[in-house]
């Protein structure tokens, strides 16, 4: 069994509600124009991208790390169609190499996820982690000192 060597989970119990509600938020639409199609959760669950990615979720809100890990790679394979979807699914994968002292592949991780969604953020509290936050914000400024120099 591999052991991480710090993971406060701040998010703990969170993720996968929070990850519903996100795709719930989706079909709530403005005042002026109508509603889009809403998709059911059930019909979220049968898709193998999204179930991988909420089953990851559950296992890394219970601390099972590596389970996590093969459930958001899994996510990925199968295709997720949303990108903020694949963007969390390789924030996750950053959290878990940046905890397992993978900082190389936590910063692709990070890069795929900014790849995945332009407007990909990590809250403030995620910023802030002693591991993972000062990999995030390196990839973060890097990626705007690109942007800026292409412009």
């Amino acid at each position: 069994m591999i052991r991480a060597r710090l993971i406060p989970l701040p998010f703990r119990s969170t993720a996968a509600v929070a990850l519903l509600a996100a795709i719930a938020s989706q079909s709530l639409g403005g005042c002026a124009s109508p509603p889009p199609p809403t998709v059911s959760v059930a019909q979220l669950m049968q898709r193998p991208g999204e179930r991988a990615l909420v089953d990851g979720l559950r296992k890394y809100d219970d601390g099972a790390f590596e389970p996590a890990e093969r459930h958001f790679r899994a996510a990925l394979r199968h295709g997720l169609q949303d990108p903020r979807d694949t963007a969390v699914a390789y924030k996750y994968l950053a959290f878990i190499a940046c905890a397992f002292d993978r900082p190389a592949e936590c910063d692709a991780d990070f890069r795929a996820a900014f790849a995945a969604d332009p407007n990909f953020r990590l809250s403030d509290s995620e910023i802030g982690h002693p591991i993972w936050g000062p990999v995030y914000r390196r990839v973060a400024a890097s990626l705007q000192s690109q942007q800026k120099s292409n412009n």
